[in-house]
């Protein structure tokens, strides 16, 4: 459990409002209809959904980034937008949450980023996605790194690459930032997307769910088999120079693996409604911890009794800090 019960506290009482993080990827708006089915189309053989009522939120890195936000921290957004009409309800978005924004990019001939979900009940019926997925210009990537370099200078104190495959994390792109940050002796947390991790080489953790490691290793894998885990995980540590991989593993909790030690964490979540978004609080959670000085046990810890919380809930959602200090408060009782 947790090595010093009284620095936990602290970290959650005031600790969370020094922490300085940067989060650069793929920013994208998640978009939601809820809706009753009551019949089935006389058109074609499909639910009619009714609808009862609809939420827009922050997704992929700007969810990272409202998460961080929820919990009290300062965050710094980097990343590649449209000039369409998604752009400014994502804007809005980010300035509701005091997101700062100033490295997002508008990038000409590029879509914004949004998934549309259409929820029957507690059941996704439907997801229609906007996006373009080509790789950033190489003016956008310089624009990316220049401000990185500045915020680095400023007093970020952790920098989280947030990958969902959309074009911003070029492997040139994360390769540069990764030196910047570790230049500035700050730490780069990944969460990662696809099997080429060369460009996360010499990060300080990598956040995978089971598939994803899976897919780097080139093998499936079992949640359950936490030994088949540790030794797939140290693999892909030694091969791409990590120091370390938390691996979160659904309903058998996460893992952490690292060249000189590993453990398992069991879950810590009551209930399971949608897992969507939960890698982007672990990551969240574990870049606010280490920042404020946390041990990595620690902040594991805390960012898996997190993930307890958000897939208890429909739809991406960011947890706030009072959440995490009630789920907190219910597991010293335990």
């Amino acid at each position: 459990m947790f090595s010093d019960r009284r620095r936990v506290e602290r970290f959650l009482s005031h600790g969370l409002t020094e922490v300085d993080v940067a989060v650069l990827g793929d920013i994208m708006l998640d978009r939601y209809l809820f809706g009753a089915v009551e019949r089935i189309s006389p058109e074609a053989p499909v639910p009619i959904t009714r609808v009862t009522g609809k939420r827009d939120t922050l997704g992929g890195a700007a969810n990272v980034a409202h998460n961080l936000s929820r919990l009290g921290c300062r965050v710094r957004l980097l990343g590649l937008v449209g000039d369409d009409e998604n752009w400014p309800r994502l804007r809005q978005l980010l300035e509701q949450q005091a997101i700062d924004r100033r490295a997002v990019i508008d990038e000409p001939g590029r879509a914004t980023t949004a998934k549309l979900r259409i929820i029957g009940g507690h059941q996704q019926m439907l997801r229609v996605d906007f996006e373009d997925s080509r790789e950033l210009s190489a003016e956008s990537g310089n624009r990316l790194l220049a401000a990185l370099e500045t915020q680095l200078a400023s007093g970020v104190q952790v920098l989280i690459i947030s990958d969902y495959g959309k074009g911003v994390c070029s492997r040139q792109l994360c390769r540069r930032a990764i030196d910047l940050a570790r230049g500035r002796s700050c730490p780069v947390l990944v969460d990662p997307k696809g099997s080429d991790w060369r460009k996360y080489e010499r990060a300080f953790a990598v956040t995978p769910n089971v598939r994803e490691l899976g897919e780097v290793l080139g093998c499936r894998l079992s949640a359950a088999d936490g030994q088949g885990l540790v030794d797939g995980g140290l693999k892909v540590c030694r091969r791409h120079r990590l120091g370390n991989l938390i691996v979160t593993r659904a309903e058998y909790g996460m893992s952490v693996i690292s060249r000189r030690r590993h453990w398992h964490i069991p879950t810590r979540a009551q209930e399971v409604y949608d897992v969507s978004g939960a890698g982007d609080t672990v990551v969240a959670v574990l870049a606010a911890a280490l920042a404020a000085g946390l041990p990595l046990s620690d902040a594991a810890e805390l960012a898996n009794l997190a993930a307890g919380v958000v897939v208890g809930r429909v739809g991406t959602y960011a947890i706030s800090r009072q959440e995490l200090i009630a789920r907190m408060e219910g597991n010293w009782q335990c």
